[in-house]
């Protein structure tokens, strides 16, 4: 019993012995790993090093061979979408029927002007070229504003006195609008190329009420000049154009013309092209332009210009 006894203490002891020194190797493991880690990343690194440069060389080259077939796939796309559209267009035009029409001839005889009263003179000899009802009258609209030029310039009002834009400026009559608000100053001179240049009814309008006498006044002279220039037929009744009650004829707007040419400011004015000014009102900055853009090409020498709603154009060239 005593033998049994001893041999099972001896083959304890044995296991002891073994087990400790696996049980101490696992401990020191664990509390610094940097040895075997170290030796794990060498062997880690060292294999992915080599490893990817296969591995990206294979990536471009497959790259090349997608992006190959992806163009190859994309033009045939485009070819037959446009393909597609010809057919389309071409089935959508077989049931169209298309007119050709003949531009009426245009000569010294008939130049092609579609205003209902025209007359076109020789400035230097005053030959007669062309002439449409150059007798009727009609309404005149916005050329009125040439009068109204003459009548400020005959004054000899100062062009450098300010002027206000008012509620009596504002047109109750058709209702058009303006950029120039009522509380805009400007010079008398800016005022009358404004009216000419840009043909502007606030403008105009706030010239006459400006005047020694005031609106009444100025209609009388717009009415005395144009009996001085021999326009019998021709009446006036505002300074802007906007009513259809003032009205002339052809023959007698060229005498307008002629005599609108003499004044240097209406030959100046009515040619400009742009004006900028500093509203007083807010300080923006304002633009206005010529409404006849054949005073921006140079192949034409213009005199006087100024636009109208029914009678186009009246130039002095």
């Amino acid at each position: 019993m005593s033998k049994l006894i001893n041999s099972l203490c001896v083959l304890i002891s044995a296991s002891v012995i073994a087990y400790t020194p696996l049980a101490y190797s696992a401990e020191k493991t664990k509390e610094n790993p940097s040895s075997s880690a170290k030796k794990t990343t060498k062997k880690t690194t060292t294999s992915t090093q080599k490893k990817p440069s296969k591995t990206t060389a294979s990536h471009k080259k497959t790259t090349k061979i997608n992006s190959a077939k992806s163009n190859k796939t994309k033009v045939t796309y485009t070819s037959r979408k446009s393909n597609v559209s010809k057919l389309a267009i071409a089935n959508a035009r077989q049931d169209v029927q298309v007119t050709r029409t003949i531009a009426a001839r245009m000569d010294a005889d008939n130049p092609g002007v579609q205003s209902s009263g025209v007359l076109v003179l020789n400035q230097q000899s005053g030959e007669v070229l062309y002439e449409k009802n150059a007798d009727s009258i009609i309404p005149i609209a916005s050329i009125t504003k040439l009068m109204t030029a003459m009548v400020v310039l005959d004054a000899h009002l100062p062009l450098n006195e300010l002027i206000s834009i008012t509620e009596a400026d504002i047109d109750t009559l058709k209702n058009t609008s303006s950029r120039l608000s009522v509380g805009t100053t400007l010079t008398r001179g800016e005022m009358l190329l404004l009216a000419l240049m840009s043909s502007e009814n606030r403008a105009a309008s706030t010239l006459s009420h400006h005047f020694p006498g005031g609106k009444e006044a100025f209609i009388r002279k717009m009415n005395e000049k144009a009996q001085q220039l021999g326009m019998r037929n021709s009446r006036f009744y505002d300074s802007t154009g906007l009513t259809p009650n003032n009205v002339s004829s052809a023959r007698e707007l060229a005498l307008m013309v002629k005599a609108a040419q003499r004044y240097p400011e209406i030959h100046q004015f009515s040619t400009s092209s742009e004006y900028t000014f500093a509203s007083n009102k807010n300080g923006s900055m304002l633009t206005f332009r010529n409404t006849n853009p054949l005073v921006k090409d140079s192949d034409w020498d213009i005199g006087v210009s100024k636009t109208g709603l029914l009678m186009k154009r009246a130039a002095a060239l």
